[in-house]
């Protein structure tokens, strides 16, 4: 009864790579689908383009760009999330690496990606997003921080043999406090319904046992990050607590005014490759390595645009 499309497309995954596209928190974001999955049966993996400083020395490497961590896993004592999650699953006594992918361009993360491929060859691969800035196509007026989305997103689209791989975005209106309007994602998503790449939408609730071991989890690696606490995920479990308008969750956004609201506890889902049609840079930056030259190259193709598109206001 009335099931979505990306329900269908995951009832046909067996293996399954679960991997945070922006970096950062970004894995979190993918948690309460991690949850639901390895309920129904699934093998599921996680992954996340890491901003962790991460020594030689902290894990298995099957390239340089990869390495996987877990609870012993050695690296940054004030920021590691990737650890710290990886121990709350050992808490609860369950070992459950997470797969770092260094920070670097597009064509570096490829490697990562295609090593990852052949270490847990999942044949679904779910990007996620904590916000939405992974839909803007490059002539916004702001595109929010595009260079680890663009970089996990060319990545995965290069891949070969995996069946299914897919978008999902969970924090509708983060963003703004980055510079994104969010008149260009719903222009975005309606772009991708019209040739068949969206796979629908559907609200997480506090009371779901998939939401109640993504906010144990959490609320646990925030606590061992305080300097460096997520706004994105505050957001989202201040938006699933039913708070609402100008509420803080975390002394990162002092100063700022938020819009807290039930809109950033939705998923929003999409099939990577009509997502990757809409990128208008993407020849520019594909065989790049480095971060900050594809931060350049982004930058410079803004600069030759002949116009930035006006930010607009959702008329409500």
């Amino acid at each position: 009864m009335l099931t979505l499309p990306l329900h269908r497309e995951l009832e046909k995954a067996q293996t399954v790579l679960i991997a945070g596209a922006g970096g950062g928190f970004d894995i979190f974001s993918g948690l309460p689908l991690y949850f639901a999955l390895r309920a129904v049966g699934k093998t599921v993996h996680l992954a996340n383009l890491t901003f962790s400083n991460i020594p030689p020395s902290a894990g298995r490497r099957p390239v340089r760009e990869l390495v996987e961590v877990t609870a012993e896993s050695n690296g940054g004592k004030y920021y590691f999330p990737e650890r710290h999650l990886s121990d709350w699953f050992t808490k609860r006594g369950e070992r459950v690496p997470v797969w770092c992918i260094e920070r670097y361009g597009p064509a570096a993360v490829t490697r990562a990606y295609c090593a990852l491929n052949e270490e847990l060859k999942p044949d679904t691969i779910i990007l996620v997003d904590g916000g939405t800035d992974s839909l803007m196509r490059g002539d916004e007026s702001g595109l929010g921080a595009p260079v680890e989305d663009i970089s996990s997103i060319v990545a995965v689209d290069a891949l070969a043999g995996v069946e299914r791989k897919l978008l999902v975005c969970l924090g509708f209106g983060i963003d703004a406090f980055h510079g994104v309007s969010h008149v260009d994602v719903l222009e975005a998503i309606a772009d991708l319904s019209r040739v068949g790449g969206y796979l629908g939408a559907f609200s997480l609730a506090d009371e779901m046992d998939e939401v109640r071991s993504f906010r144990q989890a959490t609320e646990y690696v925030l606590e061992r990050t305080p300097d460096r606490g997520s706004i994105v995920c505050s957001s989202i479990l201040s938006a699933l607590a039913g708070k609402f308008g100008d509420h803080h969750a975390s002394d990162r956004t002092a100063g700022s005014e938020l819009f807290i609201n039930p809109l950033m506890s939705i998923y929003w889902c999409f099939r990577l490759d009509a997502v990757v049609k809409r990128i208008l840079y993407l020849d520019q930056i594909r065989e790049l390595e480095g971060f900050v030259e594809t931060q350049l190259a982004i930058e410079k193709f803004r600069v030759s645009l002949s116009e930035i598109r006006s930010s607009r206001v959702i008329p409500l």
